[in-house]
């Protein structure tokens, strides 16, 4: 198998009506944010203490550990976003702040690597005694991805010597010789040493990645084994009577069928495992990735690309168990759906694979952080009444507003290091091919084929189904441009210098062979809105539809629409569009025709009766879902009943 390679951040520029407002965002507010409450300088909101707790582990001032065991994440991913903000432009103020932090890291790492202030200030001598809760590997993976990350963006390998000292670390404690049964609880070390192979070079990084995939889920029950050590130290009380899916270690993966446990830990996890597939060519673990794959986006995956179903343990449960109204579908989980999605992509070239990544960076990824990148979701429900988001109870977790930040605060970092490296899900290259996924306004510089190409792709999508591509090349280049046709195209056409083809479609890509010096290829795509319906298997969407635009799915909010949104019943043949230049920062808005149920007659301590209903024509707005919330608090609500004329 041959993966196709990603663009370097570095050659893709990107200038897109929808999507420069946040990476704008991230550069201007959200980097700047998340910097000022990482060094505790903001009033009324959660505090971090995560630069503290470096300063004090590096013996730089006194004080006391604060926060999660996974504090230190919140550093390492704010570092990697940084790095592909620098990837995209060098900002020299916010590269001096990086490089004070990544000499900080070093200060506080100690001689033999070692890197972590939870076990450095709080936990001394017990590093590495609690694998199944104490997140150290979780927190090195993170590290180890900012390091790769830094390391390209500014050529500087001080922070990627300083992880390699930790890896190799890890490479010793939890070599075959050593700790031969031992793996990570929560996975994500595995990508970090991944990402060190790939820029050092290093097989020794991928060759423990790959045991500690292997070694999961094996018998003896290695997490049980681990509490006999008398250095074992409960962190989290709510893992007694600790199921083994939790951590997705109830089966050897290669015999793992169905997506299990916390959803995050899962998607990392299988991100990890595509990239071992494809270096160790791997057929039998990629069709384990495919099984899996199929399983969580088919069967347990929100219609907005949001994954985890359960406030209990931020879990998938069982198929078709998608409850609207008290999901979890935490922002990280859809990080990672993308992120396995898109390494899926590249091993096997099938576009349903970015179909699924596309779909949870334009609604879920999107929906975490508000416009103003300075509140954020870490739940995403599916529909929101602000009344009965009562803490103590079964939607204690759902939030009618975002939240300035977060005690365990792994979204906020996360959404950003996300959008600050959109540019990787753009194109792919295979030799002298390009794999184009995502329609936005780019220009692309690379070598493909022994030649110079400099591709520029404009278009309003998905306000509009416009593509136009321009390929300039320095010489008689020959190649193919594959262009996805998305599972929610019915209707395309392609033309090449102003001649119309159908392409050769294989795999969801449509092939256009392209002829240098000069070729340009014009690509429509039909984005009326739709009515979409669930399996009827999904049982809190019967009766119900939603509203999609392209890859956007569209909600109903009580700012628009009045309260009481559960009374509203759509006609589903009435959609009309329109592009609204000042609502939400410009955006397209949907209306349909409809029916609410009036409240009129029934007093409100009169709970049940034998009344007919009473209805009343209404018109009903949808606006993205993504950006719900950035208004008035009020309700939410995606999947809208379905007014129809009964049907034998």
């Amino acid at each position: 198998m041959e993966k196709r390679n990603l663009v370097s951040l570095k050659d893709i520029k990107i200038n897109d009506h929808f999507w420069n407002r946040y990476l704008e965002l991230v550069l201007k507010e959200v980097i700047p944010y998340q910097w000022d409450i990482l060094n505790d300088c903001l009033e009324n909101v959660e505090t971090s203490h995560s630069i503290r707790n470096f300063r004090i582990a590096a013996g730089l001032e006194e004080g006391e550990f604060y926060g999660a065991v996974f504090q230190d994440t919140d550093v390492a991913k704010w570092l990697e976003a940084v790095a592909y903000v620098l990837m995209r432009q060098r900002e020299s103020v916010w590269e001096k702040r990086a490089d004070a932090v990544i000499d900080l890291i070093g200060l506080a790492q100690w001689e033999d690597g070692y890197i972590n202030t939870y076990y450095t200030i709080k936990a001394k001598g017990k590093r590495f005694t609690n694998l199944r809760e104490g997140h150290e590997l979780y927190t090195a993976g993170h590290l180890m991805e900012a390091a790769a990350a830094y390391y390209k963006a500014t050529g500087k390998e001080k922070f990627l010597h300083i992880m390699c000292r930790f890896a190799d670390l890890i490479c010793n404690v939890f070599s075959e010789e050593n700790r031969k049964d031992a793996y990570p609880g929560h996975q994500e070390v595995e990508i970090g040493l991944i990402k060190l192979y790939e820029v050092t070079g290093n097989k020794r990084y991928l060759i423990q990645a790959r045991l500690f995939l292997e070694r999961r889920g094996q018998e003896p029950d290695f997490f049980k084994e681990e509490q006999k050590n008398p250095k074992y130290e409960t962190i989290f009380p709510e893992f007694a009577g600790y199921d083994r899916r939790y951590s997705q270690s109830h089966l050897p993966v290669r015999q793992q069928t169905t997506a299990e446990g916390h959803a995050v830990r899962a998607t990392y996890m299988y991100a990890a495992m595509a990239d071992v597939a494809a270096a160790y060519e791997d057929a039998e673990l990629l069709k384990v990735c495919e099984r899996l794959w199929k399983n969580m986006v088919r069967r347990r995956m929100y219609i907005t690309g949001s994954i985890g179903s359960s406030g209990l343990l931020e879990r998938f449960t069982t198929d078709y168990d998608l409850p609207n109204n008290c999901n979890y579908s935490e922002s990280c989980a859809s990080v990672g759906l993308a992120m396995f999605s898109r390494r899926m992509a590249q091993i096997t070239g099938q576009a349903e694979y970015m179909d699924a990544a596309e779909l949870a960076l334009y609604n879920t990824v999107l929906a975490g952080i508000a416009m103003d990148g300075k509140s954020f979701f870490y739940v995403n429900p599916l529909e929101v009444w602000p009344e009965n988001c009562i803490p103590r109870t079964s939607k204690e977790h759902v939030k009618p507003v975002r939240q300035k930040w977060f005690g365990v605060a792994c979204c906020p970092p996360n959404i950003a290091r996300t959008l600050a490296s959109l540019g990787e899900y753009v194109v792919f290259q295979k030799g002298a091919d390009l794999y184009w996924n995502l329609y936005l306004g780019a220009e692309v510089e690379l070598e493909a084929g022994g030649y110079s190409l400099r591709v520029r792709m404009t278009t309003d999508f998905p306000n509009d189904g416009k593509v136009k591509l321009e390929i300039l090349t320095d010489g008689a280049y020959e190649g193919t441009l594959h262009l996805r046709i998305p599972q929610y195209v019915d209707r395309y056409w392609i033309c090449v210098e102003g001649t119309k083809t159908d392409g050769e479609v294989r795999t969801g890509y449509a092939g256009i062979p392209v002829h240098g010096p000069r070729c340009q290829v014009e690509f429509w795509m039909d984005l009326t809105p739709r009515i979409i319906r669930s399996n009827p298997r999904v049982r809190d969407n019967i009766g119900k539809v939603a509203v999609v635009k392209g890859p956007v799915v569209y909600c109903l909010e009580e700012q628009d629409n009045g309260p009481a949104l559960h009374g509203c019943y759509l006609y589903p043949d009435t959609l009309k569009e329109s592009y609204e230049e000042t609502l939400l920062g410009g955006t397209t808005v949907i209306r349909g025709k409809g029916l609410r149920q009036e409240l009129e007659g029934w007093e409100e301590d009169l709970l049940y009766a034998e009344k007919a209903p009473r209805w009343k024509e209404t018109e009903l707005t949808f606006v993205p879902y993504a950006y719900w919330g950035n208004r008035k608090p009020g309700e939410m609500l995606v999947w809208v009943k379905e007014f129809q004329e009964m049907m034998k």
